[in-house]
């Protein structure tokens, strides 16, 4: 289970597409979990169905049964940003610098949509396959907003190592919010462990008011000058000199080549590995690992190891109806009709599509 826009109430499944046997991801969200905030789904769907870009993963479909809503997302399965750096034996500043430069295109993407992300942060990083060269995708839309014209936001919202200055000082802000975030997913990148940290919030808070950060010695003594006055540029505490996305994408460190090839694995992926330990949440589903699974299955293997994905009530065969729904049988289950996107209000949670309607997917397990 994990918490999204919803609270902590969705869950998160693997399902194979029964007619072209392409593997999805699927949030099952209660309808319970939703009273007093369709707004706030509506919000998240509205942002996902607006969204087209390689590094950004996209809501494929909706389907609703009486309890529940499901939101039929692509499937990215290359494991979290910081897990892969550590598997790696070799890293350098040109590999962040790569991995920035994606980040800044899609997010580039979303801002020239009107888009604010307001939460980005390591773990909405994932990689999109285990390929050894796979892209970088975007996740969780959960806290996005869509801009109106000219707007500006003042909801105090997104985690707190990665919030902006003007978002804790409670003024109104605008896309600038997500470069400040980049600046420090770039800083973390470069070194293993955050530019601020207090275990006290009021104090974590008022380092980040004061944008009161450091190049310490001795983990930044190998990383360029140029890398830093990247940094500096993107966690500028004034949000209308900060760096623009389209501004960072033409600095030297990521447009030339002044990112250093010298490897910085050993370092970085120790600090990683003591700054950032897996939350708990993220042992419920494994997609990296069921993929894993899969291959093996599928060469003929038994190499199942440690690896093994465990699911919440796993099985073969239909989607699992949440308790207290009678699930109907293939030869009198109604055919499943795509969703209208283009009204005015699409994803009234009475009438998203007619009860009892069942998506085409089989849960893997």
């Amino acid at each position: 289970r994990k918490s999204d826009s919803v609270g902590a109430f969705s869950e998160v499944v693997l399902a194979e597409e029964k007619r072209t046997q392409r593997l999805v991801a699927i949030k099952c969200i209660p309808k319970k979990a939703l009273e007093g905030k369709e707004n706030s789904i509506e919000n998240e769907i509205a942002v996902l169905h607006k969204i087209k870009h390689a590094n950004i993963v996209s809501l494929e479909d909706i389907f609703e049964s009486k309890s529940h809503l499901y939101l039929v997302m692509q499937l990215v399965s290359g494991g979290e940003l910081f897990d892969r750096i550590v598997e790696k034996g070799f890293y350098t500043e040109k590999d962040a610098s790569k991995l920035i430069q994606q980040i800044l295109d899609a997010v580039k993407y979303l801002h020239d949509m009107g888009i604010v992300h307001r939460d980005l942060k390591p773990e909405n990083l994932l990689y999109y396959s285990l390929d050894e060269d796979s892209k970088i995708m975007i996740s969780d839309f959960g806290l996005s907003k869509i801009e109106g014209s000219g707007s500006v936001m003042s909801t105090a919202c997104g985690t707190p190592g990665y919030v902006a200055p003007e978002v804790l000082a409670q003024k109104p802000y605008s896309k600038a919010v997500d470069c400040w975030s980049i600046g420090v997913i770039s800083y973390i990148l470069l070194c293993g462990y955050p530019p601020f940290y207090d275990e006290n919030d009021a104090k974590l808070f008022e380092q980040i008011l004061k944008a009161e950060y450091e190049f310490d010695s001795p983990y930044w003594d190998d990383i360029s000058d140029s890398a830093k006055d990247f940094i500096v540029h993107l966690m500028e505490k004034d949000p209308k000199i900060r760096y623009t996305c389209e501004q960072a994408l033409q600095h030297p460190w990521i447009a030339g080549d002044t990112a250093l090839d010298k490897n910085i694995h050993e370092s970085v992926s120790a600090q990683i590995k003591k700054n950032f330990a897996k939350s708990k949440w993220k042992q419920a589903f494994n997609a990296t690992a069921v993929v894993r699974h899969m291959r093996r299955l599928q060469l003929g293997t038994s190499q199942e190891g440690p690896s093994q994905p465990t699911l919440t009530s796993p099985c073969h065969g239909h989607l699992l109806l949440p308790e207290g729904e009678e699930e109907e049988s293939s030869e009198s289950a109604s055919p499943v009709h795509q969703l209208s996107l283009e009204q005015t209000r699409p994803w009234n949670l009475n009438s998203l599509r007619p009860v009892g309607t069942r998506p085409n997917y089989t849960r893997k397990g």
